[in-house]
C-alpha cells in the first residue's frame, strides 16, 4: 500500500512537472526569440489566452474595448486554490478598507501590475509576457499567499500605432544610430490613446473610455500594491521607488516606508546583474490622476517604474554614452522589477494587510464635508465621475458654516438641494484629495500640475466644512431639471444658455437644418428672466422646417435641455425677438490644425470635445495641407497648443489676416499666440517686463530650483470677467482659470478683454514670485475684431485633459455666439 502510495505521488510529481514544461514560454508561443521584434497586441491577447486555456493558475477577465475596438483585459494569477475562491478573497479583502463585511482572515497581498499606458513604451507589454509565464512555472510559492492581477496592455491603440509604423520603417536587421528612422517616430506618436489622451494623467478625471472600463474592475479590488511600467529616454538607465517629494500629506509613513524596502529589493537584482538604476529623484506623489498616486491615494503602494528606452529606442539603440540599449535588455530589466514586487509583497502579505486596513480608518481631516450648488449639468457630471470612483455622496438643507471657495473666506449659507461629499466614507482620503481648496505642497519642484481642486474645474458655489454635514441618500434633487412644453402652436421656445450640453443642443439643432436666434440682452416671458446667450427658436425662422416640434423636442430629450413655450414675441422686459440684438446664429463650418506644429495632446482634446461631448463636425486640417486656399471651405479655424512660427510665415500671415477681414475667426490658444504676439494688425501685444533688472548670478548646483520662481506649474487664479461679452456669456463676473505657465499679454487695446487677472494671487497651486509678478493685469481670454472677423485669444487652456469642466463653454462660446453674423465668406 505505501508502494502504492507513493507511486501515486511519485506520478502526480511528475505530472505536474511535465504538465509546467508543456506550457510554451512567449517565445515559443511567438515563434520569435522575445525582444527580436515586437509584438502586435491582438498577438499578446492570443498569448494570455493560450495561457488561461492551458494553466489552471490563471483566469482571465475581459473588462472592455478601446475606441478602436482592441480588447482590454486582466489576468489574474494565483494558486488553483485562490482562484477557485477569488471572490471570497475580494470581499475579505474590501472589508479591510471599510467596503463590506469580513466572512475570515484577508491575508492575501493584492499585487497589480500595470503595463503600456503609454503605447511607445512598449518594452513592459513583452515583459509582462515573460513575467507571467515565469510566475506559474517557476514561482508558484510565491502565489500562495499572493494574487497577482495583470493588465499586459493598458493602451492597445497607441501601442500599435507605435508597432506597425516601426514594423514598416525598421531596417533588417535593426539600425543603432540615432539618426535612423527607425528612431524618430511621426506625429503623434504612439504615446497617447485614440483621441491622443496620455491616459498616465486621466485617472482621477475618468474622461477615456479606458480609463472608464479599468477603475470599474480596479475598485473592485483596491490592491495593496500597484506598478505601472513606463519608459524614460536612453540616456537614463531604469528608475524604481522610492519615489522624490513632494508626497501628498494623506500618504502614510508605512506606504513611504515600503517602497523604500521594495527598492532595496530591486536594487539587490539590479546590482547582482551589475545594472544601473535611479531612486528618489524626478517621480514625485502629488498629481492625483498617475497611475501610482490614484493608487497611493486609495491605500496602495503605487509606484512608477522607468525603463530607458521610450519610442526612440526601436529594437536597439546607441545612445549618448556609446553603449548599446536593446530591447531585449528593457524586457529583462521590467521583468526582474516586475518579479521582485511579487516576491517582497509575499514576503510581507501580513503587514500589507494591517497598513491597508489602517489607512482606511483615517478620520483626522480638517474638512469633514463639501457642499456644493451651482449648475445642474455640472452637478449632474461631477456625479457621475464619484460614481466611477465608488466616492458616496448625498442631498443637505442644512445651513452651512466653512470656507467659501469663491471668497476665499469664513461663511454661513442655507443651501436647498445641495450636493454634499464628506470624508466619513472608505473613500475619505480620495475625497481630501479632489476636493481640498489647497492641496499642501511640501517641494515646489514637481512633475505635473499643482492644483486641481474639483470646485474650482466644476465651477460650484462650495464651502469646505470642518463638521460632518448630515445629508440625505435620497438624490432626487441631484437630477437634471428637465421641461419640455406641450406641443402647442407657440411663436418659439426658448433655452438657457449655461453648459456645454446647450452648446451640443444648439449644435444638433443646425445640424438638424433648424435655425435658433440668441439674444445678447436678458429678456423676461412669463416672470422668467432668460440671461444672455438665451436660445431662442422661432416658428417664423422654421416654417420650411417639416415636424419642427417634434425636431426641437427630440434634440431637447436627448440633450437633457429645458425648454419654455413662448406665445408672443413680445417681452414683458428687454429686447422682443424682432430686435437687432436678438441674433441669428450661423452655421460654424470648423478647422482645426494639426500635424508636426501642434501639441499632440491639445489637438486631441479638441478632437474628443467635438465628437464626444459636442457632438459638432470638425476638420482635422494637418498642416503640412495648410495653404491660402484650405480656409476657403471653413468660416472658423482653431489653432492649438502649439508652435507655429514655421508655418504661419509673413505670406500665410497675410492670407489669414485677410480670410479673418472677410469673416473668417481664428480661435488661438496656448503657446499658438506666439505666432500673432506684437504683430501687426492682430492686436496682441506680450506685456512688457523691466529690462533693467540685474541679471543675478545663480550656482550651478541651485539653477534648477531657482528657475522655480518664474514657473507656474499649474495653478489657479481668479479672473474678472466681462460677461456682457458673448465670449462670456453663461458666466458669472468671475472665473477660476488654471493657468499652466507665466505667458503674459496686455490687455486688448481697440479689443475685448473678456476674462483678465487683476489680482495675481494663486487660491490654489504653485507659482513662482517672479512670474506672478509677470501675470499681474494681463489677458486671459478676449476678442480682437479684424475688419469683419475675429480673433480669439486663449491664453489659458479652458479644454485642458478634459478635465475643467468650467472652461468648456468659454470655448463653445468662441464657436457658436462671438460675432457670428461675420460667416460672410
Amino acid at each position: 500500500m505505501r508502494r502504492h502510495i507513493l507511486s501515486l505521488l511519485s506520478f502526480f510529481i511528475f505530472s505536474i512537472a511535465t504538465f509546467a514544461q508543456n506550457i510554451q514560454s512567449p517565445s515559443e508561443f511567438l515563434g520569435y526569440e522575445l525582444g527580436t521584434r515586437f509584438t502586435n497586441h491582438y498577438r499578446v491577447v492570443d498569448y494570455y489566452q493560450y495561457l488561461a486555456t492551458t494553466s489552471d493558475m490563471i483566469q482571465l477577465e475581459e473588462y472592455g474595448k478601446t475606441n478602436e475596438h482592441r480588447l482590454l483585459q486582466i489576468a489574474y494569477v494565483s494558486t488553483p486554490e485562490n482562484l477557485t475562491n477569488l471572490e471570497n478573497i475580494r470581499k475579505n479583502h474590501l472589508a479591510n478598507a471599510g467596503i463590506g463585511t469580513e466572512t475570515a482572515s484577508a491575508k492575501k497581498a493584492v499585487v497589480w501590475l500595470s503595463y503600456n499606458v503609454h503605447g511607445n513604451e512598449s518594452s513592459s507589454t513583452e515583459a509582462s509576457m515573460q513575467t507571467i509565464y515565469e510566475l506559474i512555472t517557476q514561482k508558484k510559492a510565491w502565489l500562495a499567499n499572493t494574487v497577482v492581477i495583470m493588465d499586459p496592455c493598458i493602451n492597445p491603440d497607441g501601442r500599435d500605432r507605435y508597432v506597425n509604423w516601426y514594423n514598416q520603417v525598421a531596417s533588417v536587421p535593426y539600425n543603432s544610430n540615432q539618426k535612423a528612422t527607425e528612431h524618430n517616430e511621426p506625429w503623434p506618436g504612439g504615446r497617447p490613446n485614440h483621441y491622443l489622451f496620455d491616459l498616465n494623467r486621466d485617472w482621477a478625471w475618468a474622461t477615456q473610455v479606458e480609463t472608464r472600463q479599468r477603475l470599474k474592475v480596479y475598485n473592485k479590488w483596491l490592491p495593496h500594491i500597484h506598478v505601472d511600467f513606463h519608459e524614460q529616454g536612453i540616456n537614463e538607465p531604469y528608475y524604481f521607488a522610492p519615489a522624490a517629494e513632494p508626497f501628498h500629506e494623506v500618504i502614510t509613513d508605512w506606504q513611504r516606508d515600503f517602497q523604500i524596502q521594495i527598492g532595496k529589493n530591486h536594487a539587490g537584482y539590479f546590482d547582482k546583474e551589475g545594472w544601473l538604476y535611479f531612486t528618489r529623484e524626478r517621480f514625485d506623489l502629488f498629481y492625483p490622476s498617475y497611475g501610482d498616486t490614484y493608487p497611493t491615494f486609495n491605500g496602495a503602494i503605487g509606484m512608477t517604474y522607468e525603463q530607458a528606452g521610450h519610442g526612440m529606442a526601436g529594437l536597439g539603440i546607441i545612445n549618448d554614452e556609446g553603449d548599446l540599449l536593446t530591447l531585449k535588455d528593457r524586457i529583462a530589466h521590467h521583468h526582474t522589477t516586475g518579479m521582485s514586487t511579487v516576491e517582497i509583497s509575499s514576503k510581507n502579505a501580513d503587514k500589507l494587510n494591517t497598513e491597508f486596513k489602517k489607512f482606511f480608518s483615517k478620520n483626522d481631516f480638517t474638512y469633514k464635508s463639501y457642499v456644493l450648488e451651482g449648475n445642474r449639468y455640472r452637478i449632474h457630471k461631477l456625479t457621475n465621475l464619484l460614481e466611477r470612483h465608488d466616492i458616496r455622496y448625498g442631498i443637505t438643507y442644512e445651513t452651512v458654516k466653512g470656507f467659501d471657495y469663491n471668497t476665499g473666506k469664513q461663511t454661513s449659507r442655507k443651501v436647498k438641494n445641495a450636493l454634499v461629499v464628506s470624508t466619513n466614507q472608505p473613500k475619505g482620503n480620495m475625497v481630501k484629495v479632489l476636493f481640498e481648496p489647497d492641496a499642501k505642497l511640501s517641494d515646489s519642484l514637481t512633475y505635473d500640475i499643482t492644483a486641481w481642486s474639483i470646485p474650482y474645474a466644476y465651477g460650484l458655489n462650495t464651502i469646505a466644512s470642518k463638521t460632518i454635514v448630515a445629508k440625505e441618500d435620497d438624490n432626487v434633487g441631484l437630477g437634471i431639471p428637465l421641461g419640455i412644453p406641450n406641443k402647442t402652436n407657440a411663436v418659439a421656445y426658448i433655452a438657457d444658455w449655461k453648459n456645454v450640453k446647450d452648446a451640443s443642443f444648439l449644435g444638433q439643432l443646425l445640424q438638424a437644418g433648424v435655425r435658433v436666434r440668441f439674444t445678447e440682452k436678458a429678456i423676461t416671458h412669463k416672470g422668467k428672466t432668460f440671461d444672455r446667450g438665451s436660445l431662442i427658436i422661432t416658428r417664423s425662422d422654421n416654417k420650411k422646417l417639416t415636424n419642427f416640434d417634434d425636431t426641437v423636442f427630440d434634440i431637447a430629450l436627448t440633450n437633457f435641455t429645458e425648454l419654455s413655450s413662448i406665445s408672443s414675441g413680445f417681452s414683458e422686459n428687454g429686447v422682443d425677438f424682432g430686435s437687432p440684438d436678438v441674433k441669428e446664429i450661423k452655421m460654424p463650418k470648423v478647422a482645426v490644425l494639426s500635424g508636426e506644429v501642434s501639441s499632440s495632446l491639445s489637438f486631441g482634446e479638441l478632437w474628443y470635445f467635438f465628437e464626444q461631448e459636442l457632438k459638432f463636425p470638425v476638420t482635422n486640417i494637418n498642416a503640412d495641407d495648410f495653404d491660402k486656399n484650405t480656409l476657403n471651405a471653413f468660416n472658423v479655424l482653431i489653432i492649438p497648443n502649439g508652435n507655429y512660427k514655421s508655418l504661419l510665415n509673413e505670406d500665410k500671415l497675410k492670407s489669414l489676416k485677410n480670410w479673418v477681414s472677410r469673416g473668417g475667426k481664428v480661435i488661438a490658444m496656448g503657446n499658438a499666440l506666439k505666432t500673432f504676439e506684437d504683430k501687426k494688425g492682430f492686436g496682441l501685444k506680450k506685456k512688457e517686463t523691466d529690462k533693467d533688472d540685474p541679471l543675478e548670478v545663480i550656482s550651478y548646483a541651485k539653477s534648477e530650483r531657482e528657475r522655480v520662481s518664474n514657473f507656474i506649474t499649474g495653478a489657479i487664479f481668479k479672473t474678472k470677467v466681462d460677461n456682457t461679452h458673448p465670449l462670456a456669456f453663461g458666466y458669472d463676473d468671475s472665473y477660476f482659470t488654471l493657468k499652466l505657465g507665466n505667458s503674459a499679454y496686455s490687455y486688448l487695446d481697440k479689443g475685448y478683454t473678456v476674462s483678465y487677472l487683476e489680482d495675481n494671487k494663486a487660491v490654489s497651486g504653485f507659482a513662482g514670485h517672479k512670474a506672478v509678478e509677470k501675470i499681474k493685469n494681463t489677458l486671459v481670454f478676449g476678442e480682437y475684431r479684424i475688419g469683419n472677423g475675429s480673433m480669439i485669444y486663449m491664453v489659458d487652456n479652458p479644454m485642458f485633459r478634459a478635465f475643467w469642466e468650467n472652461g468648456k463653454l468659454f470655448f463653445a462660446n468662441a464657436i457658436f455666439l462671438v460675432n457670428n453674423n461675420a460667416f460672410e465668406l
